[in-house]
């Protein structure tokens, strides 16, 4: 018996017009000599991937199916179909063989439908744990449509490493057991290569391992930065593919862990925000002390925040976003390494490395580089950090430790100790869940820094210096903290060097720069993670017009035109607040808002812009470039509860606010109708539009767009619109363009710098 496998994977949108290809095709199949079985499987953790798989009596057979018309209409009905495929996943496979090299196993196994959650909860911990066996390489999780029988197919070095490991009565309960349920009852398939006319065998090349793939956006790194990104582009159903030279996903809090304001807003949009607060805790202020004296303190509670100051440790944050990209149909494929890549005018052709030694070629149209501090993107473009990369002197080293004091909750503690006004030490005390629980930074003690010899250690974690003990971080307690504070319970500690600087440029070509890739600056409120999500929240949406070619010649342009001045800021802020009590005490409110990124604004971008017949009147409104504030109480017919204004922008496009109060006539309102629709047409319908009516308009009896009242003003209040007026608000959530009165010609110039002639 001969089996074929052919993988596919469905273009955004056409996986019926698969199903219905398939069909039109399969009973013909059926139907020829030596066909033993012809069926479509389903990727059961990709809706978009789809394995048709072909049984034939002998090599004869499948040669007459291959040859012939039924092959070719099948693949003439896919192509347009499907995205582009590389060489095949698999080879042909025979059922019967005694070679000791590559087999593949398939697992049949029935999850009924009312435990498939456990079963889905259950598997990836399966294959994570799979990874770690001798003779193992990996597989993919196929069900049947309409059934509840899935299939495990499996690849293997060989038979043998394979036949010992089920021989071995302590897989069941080491490897398989979280769905050790449900494999009492399974058939097992074995299958050899077959090898091709001259003896040799087909290469075995599995899902993840492909020697060449194709895709829209490859993203290097799989951090907070990278799956942002990814998550971004998957929403809008491009295609991407996510690569990390780490095995496996950090498991420790060594890295940021406050989570800004804004970036709570933008996990909101992404669909994680109440997981974020279900795994974290709210950092409710600061308190700073000066050889002992508390100097100020601040509730960060503050009113009118669409989110408090979330505790979270970067693990988490990442676990949160790699669930978030799965249920997208997008995986990170770890142990994968970026070596090399070049680019043209179509595209970007790169070098990966992967996890079982092999090599592999990937095309795509943009490469991102989200690939962290020693990022080898940076490194192949040749960038360098304008003013040269800078270095504290100092060493520093981070501990996990429970600390027992007397110190309100949730507050974020700084200890600095001066001697003659010049700062000589401090202690940074970070609450993490847990009771007591706490992350600290503080100076390393002398010893590491004379292991280094005088000379400079490395940027980064130094494992090679070895680890700080409860002994020094008890130590650094007792010389900053209050008297009688004690350390227990140190679950990890590291060593680590502080480098700042700011690349020269954040593009070249078809490839950008995101987060630490981009920028380096001390990790002074998880200042590095939340501006690599915005950095990645502001490119993705523009990759994603440009991939689909809806963007104009400037647009992408514009991710370093208003990304580079905010990196510059902050690691200018970071590098002076380092080692000072505060920046400015006058106006602490201010200075938390703009730690928090609430108060980011892109108003000298070239991509936004306004016509305003009054500017005074909107002087205190949002401005082009502006974050969109959020307010509520909006009616819309139909609608049993009030509206916020994040319920309209919400979503991958742009998002038209088209405003009428009283005064305007119904000529008036027929124009905006009309605007309303000529520029969704304009461009390709990636705007959506709606008009907003103060609460004494008369509602207009018009189609399009959708009406909805202000009920309470607060609309008019916040974005300070009398008679007819317009905000245009990015997918990012930034004001893009604004006018008062409605300037339709103007509105069109400014769609014309964002998507172009797109029509």
């Amino acid at each position: 018996m001969i089996r074929t496998m052919l993988r596919m994977r469905a273009r955004q949108g056409c996986e019926p017009a698969v199903r219905s290809a398939w069909r039109t095709v399969a009973g013909r199949i059926g139907g020829l000599p030596g066909n033993l079985r012809h069926e479509l499987l389903l990727d059961a953790l990709d809706p978009r991937g789809f394995v048709v798989v072909t049984e034939w009596a002998d090599e004869a057979a499948l040669r007459a199916y291959r040859d012939g018309p039924l092959a070719a209409r099948l693949a003439e009905l896919v192509r347009p179909l499907t995205e582009p495929a590389g060489p095949a996943d698999y080879p042909v496979l025979r059922e019967d063989g005694t070679d000791d090299l590559a087999v593949y196993v398939d697992v049949e196994l029935t999850v009924p439908a009312p435990r498939l959650a456990e079963f889905h909860r259950g598997y990836p911990e399966v294959r994570a744990r799979m990874a770690g066996i001798p003779g193992y390489r990996r597989e993919q999780l196929l069900r049947e449509p309409g059934s509840d029988v899935h299939h495990i197919f499996a690849e293997w070095n060989s038979a043998a490493e394979f036949l010992r490991w089920i021989a071995d009565p302590a897989h069941a309960s080491a490897q398989a057991g979280p769905i050790a349920p449900f494999l009492l009852d399974i058939r097992r398939r074995l299958f050899h290569v077959v090898p091709d006319e001259g003896g040799r065998r087909q290469p075995t090349t599995g899902r993840e391992a492909d020697v060449h793939r194709e895709t829209d956006v490859l993203v290097v790194g799989a951090g907070p930065a990278g799956l942002t990104a990814a998550v971004e582009l998957a929403r809008r159903g491009i295609d991407c593919r996510v690569i990390d030279k780490l095995a496996t996903p950090a498991g420790q809090a060594d890295k940021a862990i406050g989570v800004h304001c804004r970036t709570m807003e933008i996990w909101e949009e992404q669909g994680v925000v109440r997981e974020a607060m279900d795994a974290g805790i709210w950092l409710t202020g600061n308190m700073v002390f000066v050889n002992g004296v508390e100097t100020h303190r601040m509730s960060w509670e503050l009113p009118g925040l669409p989110y408090a100051h979330l505790g979270l440790p970067q693990y988490e944050t990442e676990r949160i976003l790699t669930a978030r990209l799965a249920t997208l149909g997008v995986r990170p494929q770890r142990g994968a390494e970026l070596v090399d890549f070049t680019q043209d005018d179509d595209g970007v052709t790169a070098t990966v490395t992967t996890a079982d030694g092999g090599t592999e070629t990937v095309r795509a149209k943009y490469l991102v580089g989200c690939d962290g501090a020693h990022s080898r993107v940076r490194e192949l473009l040749g960038l360098t950090f304008t003013g040269g990369l800078g270095r504290f002197p100092q060493l520093f080293m981070l501990g996990d430790v429970d600390v027992d004091w007397d110190m309100p909750d949730g507050h974020l503690l700084r200890f600095l100790h001066e001697t003659d006004g010049r700062m000589d030490g401090m202690l940074v005390c970070v609450p993490l869940r847990g009771e007591r629980r706490y992350r600290i930074a503080t100076l390393a003690p002398p010893r590491f820094f004379a292991q280094t010899g005088g000379q400079d250690a490395p940027p980064g974690f130094s494992a090679e210096l070895g680890a700080p003990t409860l002994a020094d971080v008890q130590a650094a307690l007792d010389h900053l903290a209050p008297p009688g504070t004690r350390a227990s319970n140190l679950r990890w500690s590291s060593v680590f060097r502080i480098s700042h600087g700011i690349v020269d440029r954040y593009r070249d070509g078809r490839v950008f720069v995101v987060g630490d890739a981009a920028h380096l600056h001390p990790p002074a409120g998880g200042q590095g993670m939340n501006t690599g999500i915005q950095d990645a929240w502001n490119l993705a949406w523009k990759l994603g017009l440009a991939v689909r070619g809806l963007a104009a010649p400037g647009l992408l342009d514009s991710y370093e035109t208003e990304r580079r001045p905010e990196g510059e800021e902050i690691v200018g802020r970071a590098v002076r607040m380092a080692f000072t009590d505060e920046l400015d005490r006058e106006d602490l409110k201010r200075q938390f808002l703009q730690e928090m990124s609430m108060l980011l604004s892109y108003a000298g971008s070239p991509l936004v812009g306004e016509t305003v017949s009054d500017p005074d009147a909107l002087r205190d409104a949002p401005r082009p470039g502006d974050r969109a504030p959020d307010v509520d109480g909006l009616l819309r017919r139909g609608v049993g509860h009030p509206l916020r204004l994040r319920d309209l922008t919400r979503g991958t496009r742009h998002t038209l606010l088209l405003y009428a109060d009283e005064s305007a006539d119904e000529a008036a309102l027929r124009a905006i109708a009309e605007l309303g629709a000529d520029v969704r047409r304009q461009t390709a319908e990636e705007v959506d539009a709606y008009l907003l009516l103060s609460p004494d308009a008369a509602e207009p009896r018009l189609l399009a767009p959708p009406a909805l009242r202000d009920a309470d003003g607060r609309f008019r209040a916040v974005y300070a619109v009398t008679g007819t007026g317009l905000y245009l608000i990015r997918p990012d959530g930034h004001v893009g363009f604004r006018s008062q009165p409605v300037d339709p010609d103007a509105l069109r110039k400014h769609l014309h710098l964002v998507f172009g002639g797109a029509r």
